[in-house]
């Protein structure tokens, strides 16, 4: 099968690699037909992990099911199907209470937790930017889809990732109506954590980015831009509330953070959302951390350590969720809201592109230029 490798920093090529196959009997095999270029996935490519060369990246996966193990009985050939971009098992201590992202028995390493298709340090399994991706556990986790996901793919293809990242965001952040929400980081899960606080009730949600392209989508479904490169974004905020700050925060932007000169700040995010978010307010970081950073600007950050305001985090009250999201919590209901018009996460894709145009799309979408969004590969 065709598939998109990792050959080293900014260098993926669309090769031939074994065909993924049935290999335990609860597996189930899907011939994909919708998958996305993650923001995370960036990481890989710039060589800011130890992902192995030739790997197959792909961890956003949507398609039809072609062939199911012995042991499989609800999933059936011909489904419909998109994947949480966790690998759980469903039956461990952390499946059983909800949290799937940090599945105890799919991760071979016994010093961690959580496993993910074609993500450096979450296993051995192969993403889905292929024409076939084995899934285990296929009963678990495959989520079945309508007779409208062929009409509506590039809305259900959200529901492998950003779609409920973005919604955890909000959760951990305690979003309710009513309330003011600030979101750092207006890529893909920024603007779906826009999304989500909107359609859990919230009153106003500004979001914070340097490009242009991303805050009009931002203004596209009611949220506040805010030009981080034209304005002091905490200050902006803290303005907009009478000096009190926004009730939450959600930070969508990860280890990786930029101040408008280009230069690498892995805590200038964190900072500014326990400077913009008010006394008791919460938070919610999805955007990814690392235990190591070798890449890194300077020495904490290369042992993933951050200088944060703690003592400010902690004279103003606030809580502070993070982690990876556990998509089975969510991704049933947010289909339900897709499937009833309620929700559209496909406003954010710009580009439908075939597995062969994956090289040139990671470089454009990598440099940030402007249109590319959001990628969705149809192999």
């Amino acid at each position: 099968m065709r598939a998109v490798v990792y050959n080293g920093p900014h260098d993926v090529s669309v090769e031939e690699v074994p065909d993924a196959t049935i290999e335990q009997p609860t597996d189930v095999l899907v011939k994909v037909t919708a998958t996305n270029i993650c923001g995370s996935d960036l990481h890989m490519y710039e060589g800011r992990t130890d992902i192995a060369t030739g790997s197959v990246f792909g961890h956003e996966n949507l398609g039809t099911v072609v062939e199911v193990g012995s042991g499989v009985q609800k999933v059936q050939v011909g489904d419909r199907v998109v994947l949480p971009f966790n690998v759980a098992c469903g039956f461990c201590k952390n499946c059983e209470r909800g949290w799937s992202s940090f599945c105890l028995t799919m991760q071979p390493n016994p010093a961690t937790a959580g496993a993910a298709y074609g993500y450096a340090d979450m296993g051995p399994y192969r993403g889905g930017q292929a024409e076939l991706l084995r899934v285990p556990f296929g009963d678990y986790n495959a989520l079945r889809l309508g007779e409208d996901s062929v009409e509506k793919e590039n809305d259900y293809t959200m529901l492998s990732d950003v779609f409920p990242t973005g919604w955890h965001g909000a959760e951990l952040a305690g979003v309710q109506p009513g309330d003011t929400v600030v979101i750092y980081g207006a890529g893909p899960v920024g603007l779906m954590a826009a999304l989500s606080s909107s359609l859990k009730g919230a009153a106003r949600i500004f979001v914070v980015d340097r490009q242009a392209d991303r805050l009009r989508l931002a203004e596209s479904i009611g949220a506040i831009a805010v030009d981080d490169s034209k304005v002091d974004p905490v200050q902006t905020v803290l303005d907009a509330t009478l000096g009190l700050g926004a009730d939450r925060g959600i930070e969508a932007v990860g280890y990786q953070a930029h101040d408008d000169q280009g230069n690498e700040h892995p805590n200038l995010v964190l900072n500014r959302l326990i400077a913009s978010v008010r006394f008791t307010g919460g938070i919610g970081v999805v955007g990814v951390y690392l235990p190591e950073d070798p890449g890194a600007s300077d020495e904490l950050a290369k042992k993933g350590q951050i200088a944060l305001d703690y003592g400010t985090f902690f004279f103003k009250g606030q809580h502070m969720g993070t982690g990876q999201a556990p998509v089975k919590r969510y991704n049933r209901q947010l289909r339900d809201l897709i499937a009833a018009g309620k929700a559209e996460p496909s406003f954010i894709v710009s580009h439908n592109l075939s597995l062969d145009e994956a090289p040139d799309a990671y470089k454009h979408f990598d440099a940030r230029e402007d249109g590319w969004t959001k990628v969705v590969l149809n192999p």
